[in-house]
C-alpha cells in the first residue's frame, strides 16, 4: 500500500506483550515513519516483544511516559490497554493529535468485508470457527484483533473485497467510529470492573461493535442472553438470534470434537455468521466437525499415568472457570476433577465459583492473589483446598493427588498479572511443566 505515514511522527503508546504493540510498531517503521514506542514496562519486561522488532528503525522510551512525546508527534496509537482517561492522552488531545488503536486505524484504511466478534466470553473460539469454515467457501481470509495478531499486520497483504475476522475485546471497541459488516456478539457478562465505572458502562462499550452499521449490515446476538438480545431494539442493521436452548439446532452437533454448552452456544454464533455470508449447512457442519478448537481454551495437553491434563488459562474470569467446570464435569462424570486456580481480582463476584467448586471440584490448588482471597472467603471451610505459590508447584500438587482417570485443569478465574506477564505465559508454563513430566 502507499506509503501514508511517512516521514510522520508516531507515538505507538504501550508495547505491549500480546503482538498489537509490536504490529502497530513494525508498520508504521515499514511505512518510513519516525517511530518512538513508550512503555510503562521496562526493556527487560519487554523484550520478547523488543526482539520481534529487530532491524527496524524504532526508538523507544521505556519504563514511563513523557509529556513531550505527547506534543509533537503527528499520530498517537494507543495500546488498548491504556485506559482513554490516561492523563498522557489528554496532553495528545489538547494538542490536537489524533489518538488510533491498530483496530480503529484498520476500519479507516481497510477496504475489506469485515466480520467483528466480541463479547465477554467465547469470542475467540467464534472468531477462530468463523475463519476456519469461512476458507472453505472463500479463497482470501484473514484472522486478528484481539486473538494475537495486529490488523496492521494485514494491511500491506488484504484487498477490496477479501475477508476479515476479527476479534475484538471492549477495550479494542472503545476508539471505533466504524463497524463491522457482520457483527456478532457471543454474551455479556460482568468483566474488567476495574476499567469500567460499572456494567452500564461496560456494556456501552461492547455495543460500539454495531452502533456504526448501516441498514445492508448484519448483527448475530446470543438469544439465550437477557442483555444480549435487547440490543436488537438499538440495532440499525439486519438482527438474526441464535440460541443453544432451542428444541432443534438448525445445525447437526453431533460427534464435535468441542464439549460443553457454551461451545454449543460459540458453535451456533460462528454458523449464524457463516449462514448470514451465503455459507451452506453442508459445509459449516464440515467445518465443524473438524474444528479442534483454539489453544489455551479448554485445550488438552498431555496424559501421564492415566491423568488428563487441560489448559484452559483464557479463563481470567470466574463464569468462564464455572463453564469449565461443568464441562469437565459432565465430559468425565466418573473422574476426580482437581482444579488449579486463583491470581488477581478485577473486581469481579466469585460466590457461583465458590459454589461449583464446592459441589464439583475433587480437589482445589490455588494460585495466590487478591481474587484468589475472594475466592477462600466465599468457599469458608473447604477441607480439600492447596494454596501454592507457583505454577510448578501447582502441577507438582496435582500429580500427587491425582489418580489414574483423574482430570487436571487449569481454570484460573481470575487475572494473571501479579506472577506472569499475561494470561498465555501463564497458560504457557503449565504446558510446558506438564509436557516436562515422565509416565514412568
Amino acid at each position: 500500500m502507499a506509503k501514508l505515514f511517512k516521514n510522520k511522527q508516531v507515538v505507538v503508546m504501550g508495547l505491549g506483550l500480546h503482538g498489537g504493540g509490536v504490529g502497530a510498531a513494525r508498520f508504521f517503521a515499514k511505512q518510513g515513519a519516525e517511530v518512538l514506542v513508550t512503555d510503562l514496562k521496562t526493556k527487560d519486561q519487554l523484550k520478547d516483544s523488543i526482539n520481534k522488532l529487530r532491524g527496524l528503525k524504532i526508538k523507544y522510551s521505556l519504563g514511563g511516559h513523557k509529556e513531550a512525546d505527547f506534543i509533537s508527534a503527528d499520530l498517537i496509537i494507543k495500546n488498548p490497554d491504556v485506559p482513554n482517561s490516561s492523563p498522557y492522552l489528554k496532553i495528545a488531545r489538547k494538542n490536537n493529535i489524533a489518538v488510533e488503536t491498530d483496530v480503529s486505524l484498520f476500519f479507516k484504511l481497510s477496504k475489506t468485508f469485515i466480520i467483528g466478534v466480541t463479547g465477554t466470553k467465547g469470542k475467540s473460539t467464534v472468531a477462530s470457527l468463523i475463519f476456519h469454515i469461512l476458507k472453505l467457501k472463500f479463497r482470501r481470509v484473514f484472522l486478528a484483533g484481539n486473538i494475537g495478531v495486529s490488523p496492521l499486520d494485514l494491511l500491506s497483504k488484504v484487498k477490496a473485497g477479501d475477508k476479515v475476522v476479527l476479534e475484538l475485546s471492549s477495550f479494542e471497541l472503545e476508539n471505533l467510529t466504524q463497524s463491522p459488516n457482520i457483527a456478532v456478539i457471543t454474551n455479556i457478562f460482568p468483566d474488567h470492573l476495574n476499567r469500567y465505572a460499572g456494567m452500564a458502562e461496560y456494556i456501552e462499550a461492547k455495543k460500539i461493535i454495531f452502533n456504526h452499521q448501516k441498514k445492508s449490515d448484519i448483527l448475530i446476538l446470543n438469544a439465550d442472553d437477557k442483555a444480549v438480545k435487547l440490543f436488537a431494539k438499538d440495532a440499525k442493521s439486519k438482527v438474526y438470534f441464535f440460541s443453544s436452548k432451542e428444541r432443534k439446532p438448525s445445525i447437526n452437533l453431533d460427534n464435535l470434537k468441542l464439549f460443553g454448552e457454551h461451545n454449543t452456544s460459540n458453535i451456533l454464533a460462528s454458523a449464524a455468521a457463516a449462514e448470514a455470508m451465503g455459507i451452506s449447512r453442508k459445509i459449516i457442519e464440515k467445518s465443524i466437525k473438524n474444528f479442534k478448537g483454539v489453544p489455551s481454551r479448554q485445550e488438552f495437553i498431555k496424559e501421564v499415568k492415566g491423568v488428563k491434563y487441560f489448559n484452559d488459562t483464557t479463563a481470567t474470569m470466574p463464569e468462564a472457570a464455572v463453564a469449565a467446570i461443568k464441562s469437565f464435569s459432565e465430559k468425565f462424570p466418573a473422574s476426580k476433577l482437581i482444579l488449579i486456580c486463583g491470581g488477581q481480582n478485577k473486581g469481579l463476584d466469585f460466590k457461583v465459583f465458590a459454589r461449583a467448586i464446592k459441589e464439583k471440584v475433587g480437589e482445589l490448588i490455588m494460585l495466590p492473589g487478591t481474587a484468589s482471597d475472594k475466592i477462600k472467603e466465599e468457599l469458608g471451610e473447604f477441607k480439600k483446598l492447596h494454596s501454592v505459590s507457583s505454577m510448578q508447584a501447582a502441577v507438582e500438587k496435582a500429580k500427587d493427588l491425582a489418580d489414574k482417570g483423574d482430570v487436571v485443569v487449569l481454570s484460573p478465574g481470575a487475572a494473571s498479572f501479579n506472577l506472569f506477564k499475561n494470561e498465555f505465559d501463564r497458560g504457557d508454563q503449565f504446558v510446558k511443566i506438564v509436557k516436562g513430566l515422565k509416565n514412568e
